[in-house]
C-alpha cells in the first residue's frame, strides 16, 4: 500500500522498486513482466539511469521484444548519467560487434568508476591482445 502510493506520486524509486517485485515475484506478486517494464519505462521518464539499465536488459534478452538496438539506446542513456553496469554492458556489446577500441573506452570508464567487472574485462582484453594500450 504504502509503496503504490508513492508509485501514485510519481517516485522513480518506488516506480523501480515496484516493477523488480513484479519481475521477480516478490511480496506475494504474480510474476508480471509487461507491468514490470510498464513501471521501470515510467521511472526512466523521470530520469531514474537504472531503470533505464534494467530497460536495456529486457529489450536485449527479449524479455519485451529482442531488440538490441534499444537496449543499446536504454544503456547509453543509463550511462550518460552514470551507471557504471550499462556502461559495461555496452562494452560487453561492443566486444561481440568486433568493436574492441570502444568497449576498451567504456570499460575504462566503468573501471575508473569502480566497476570491477570491467577492470577484469579490459585485463582479459589485454591479456587476450584484444587491447594494447
Amino acid at each position: 500500500a504504502m509503496v503504490q502510493k508513492r508509485v501514485d506520486a510519481k517516485d522513480p524509486v518506488a516506480m523501480l522498486f515496484l516493477g523488480d517485485k513484479y519481475y521477480f515475484e516478490n511480496l506475494g506478486l504474480e510474476k508480471d513482466v509487461q507491468r514490470a517494464i510498464e513501471l521501470w519505462t515510467e521511472a526512466a521518464k523521470l530520469g531514474l539511469s537504472y531503470a533505464h539499465h534494467k530497460l536495456g536488459n529486457c529489450y536485449f534478452d527479449g524479455e519485451v521484444a529482442e531488440d538490441h538496438a534499444k537496449a543499446v539506446q536504454h544503456w547509453k542513456k543509463a550511462a550518460m548519467r552514470g551507471n557504471i553496469d550499462s556502461r559495461n554492458s555496452l562494452g560487453v556489446y561492443e566486444v561481440e560487434n568486433g568493436n574492441y577500441g570502444r568497449a576498451a573506452r567504456h570499460y575504462l570508464i566503468a573501471a575508473k568508476m569502480g566497476e570491477s567487472v570491467s577492470l577484469n574485462n579490459i585485463k582479459e582484453m589485454f591479456v587476450g591482445g584484444i587491447a594494447t594500450k
